[in-house]
This record gives C-alpha cells, structure tokens and sequence, in this order.
C-alpha cells in the first residue's frame, strides 16, 4: 500500500517476481483495495500509515497497518524479508520496534547502493536519514555493517572505508569526523580497510565502497545527488531530441541509454537497513514494477545468502566497549 504509484505498480512487480517462478511474494494490504493479485497469497490489514503520518506514532497507533504486520511476518518466521516503498521512516520504525535490533548494536542504518562508473559494483552510503545525528561509536559500527554488506552484497573481499568529510586531510571536518578518523586510522575494528576522508565529489571516483556518515549529512548527500543525475539526464535527453541534433543523436544515445540504466535509482533494488533482525529493503517512494522487482529480487537474496548473520558478526567483537560508549 506504500508508495506514490501504489497499489498498481507495487503488485505488478510483486506478480512479476512470482511468475518468474523462482520467489514467493506475500502482499500485505487493505482487502479490497490490492487490485488484481493474481494466485498471490494475500495478508490482509485494516490499516496503512500514509506518507505524511508520523512515523514512530504511526506505528504505536496503527497496529494493524500494513507495515507492522509485514514487519510481524519477518519476525514471525512467515516471510524472510520485508520491502516497501511507502513512508521511509514508518518503515524502519515498524521492522525496528517488530523484528528488534540485533544484538550490540545501538542504531540500525539505512545503507543506499550509489553507482560508480569506475568499477562493476556501486558504493554503500550509510547512514542515508535512519539517524540524524550520530555518536563516534554509531559511525564505527556503520562502517563495520556498511562493509559486511558490501562483501555479502557484491562480493568484495575486503571493502575500502571512508569518511565523508569536508576535505581529505584528517585534520578537516566536524569533532565528530575528527575523533571517528582517529577511531578508525588505529584499525582492528573490522574486516575492512580505512581509507580516510572522501569529499562529495567523490562518489564516482572508485575512492572507496563504503562511506560512512550520519544520517542528516547522507540523506543530503543522497538527495543532492539524485537531484543532479535528474537533471543531468533530463537535459541530455532535451538536447538530443532536437532536431537539428538528429545525426548526433543516432550516434550517441546507444552510448548513453547504457549510462541511464546503471544511474538509474530503480535497478538498484532500494536501500537495505541495517542492524535490524531482519532483511528490510526500503524503495524509492516513486517505485515503479521495475524497482520492485529489483528490491523484492534483493531482498530475497540477501535473505538467503545469510545477511542479517554476517551483520551480527560485525559487530560483535566491540559491542561491550561501543555499548559503554554510547552510555
């Protein structure tokens, strides 16, 4: 029931996925009102937090919204994810306050796949809005789960970590880059390599696959870049339909219809919260068929290939000291 283009878009993708035969979808939403499912099994609710309803009181009120009872599938065992396109952060209230932190951690993170062009896997941004503002011990286990996503994902051995800051130099940026550069410069915090402070424009230039920050300063991050490629494409596209670009234009666009998909937000399946028990991938509120097919695709994956385990694991070796920490 979540998303700009919900129920229509969001059920096409779900049939989608199941009539390739290979993953079992469950819909959750309000009876009635689903449009055709097709043979897919149906959770019904009463409820559904809209996109501008309060997210933590959204979940407290609406027990029987679709959300908490997607999330109440995950947790009890009658589903191995959650996806969803509806409001961001009724969706990580609801997987949060239902399936429950994993042990050790103080704070799950939204982790968002940013592209680059340099290599064949994109780079993980995290925190990309689950946390506003930070703590030195919640960046450090953002790395640690940023790069045990990044190796359980997409399959690097040992992921490279920055710190997105104001300059590369460690002496740049706020105290709390500052502290968390010296933090992470000592290493043994994990099985990743620090690599330093990454500027913004930085994103495509292959200088790390994870880049850790706090949740304000991400989701900026994240929107500033949406926004550009937005813009960037669209005025591409305007120019090369010019007609007297026509010649050009048969030339170039099989170059760049190639570059579009990979900038395209819809292929990369949504953004993965982390620290949760429990795979919960949040889709772009603007979804189509497409981009659910690519979330629901991961999510089952991940799910499979043991994700929330290996986040568990990441953390583990200094939840004690992060916990006395974060008191």
């Amino acid at each position: 029931m979540g998303g700009d283009r919900a129920p229509e878009q969001i059920v096409a993708g779900a049939r989608a996925v199941a009539d390739a035969g290979r993953i079992g979808v469950l819909l959750v939403g309000l009876e009635g009102q689903m449009g055709d499912t097709g043979d897919l099994p149906l959770l019904h609710c009463t409820e559904v937090i809209g996109m501008d309803d309060d997210p933590g009181q959204g979940v407290r009120r609406k027990k029987d919204s679709s959300l908490v009872r997607a999330a109440e599938a995950v947790r009890d065992g009658n589903a191995m994810a959650m996806v969803s396109a509806g409001n961001t952060g009724a969706t990580m209230a609801s997987a949060l306050l239902r399936m429950g932190r994993l042990p050790g951690v103080i704070r799950p993170a939204i982790a968002t796949p940013i592209p680059d062009l340099k290599k064949d896997y994109p780079t993980v941004m995290l925190d990309a809005g689950a946390n506003a503002e930070a703590t030195v011990p919640m960046l450090l286990q953002f790395a640690q789960m940023g790069a045990a996503y990044s190796s359980k994902r997409y399959g690097v051995g040992r992921p490279r970590v920055a710190l997105l800051s104001i300059g590369e130099e460690k002496s740049k940026g706020t105290p709390l880059v500052k502290e968390v550069h010296a933090v992470l410069a000592e290493g043994g915090h994990g099985d990743f390599d620090f690599v330093g402070n990454v500027e913004g424009r930085d994103f495509f230039e292959d200088e790390a696959d994870v880049i850790v920050t706090d949740g304000f300063t991400g989701n900026v991050a994240l929107k500033t870049l949406e926004g550009t490629l937005r813009f960037l494409m669209s005025t591409l596209t305007g120019i090369l339909t010019q007609p007297e670009v026509a010649d050009a234009a048969d030339v170039l666009f099989p170059h760049l219809l190639p570059l579009a998909g990979k900038l395209d937000p819809e292929t990369t399946g949504g953004a993965m919260l982390l620290g949760v028990d429990g795979v919960c991938v949040i889709s772009h509120g603007s979804s189509t068929h497409v981009a659910m097919v690519n979330a629901i695709t991961v999510a089952h994956d991940v799910a499979v290939d043991g994700l929330v385990d290996a986040i568990a694991s990441s953390v583990q070796s200094d939840a004690d000291t992060l916990a006395v920490a974060a008191d």
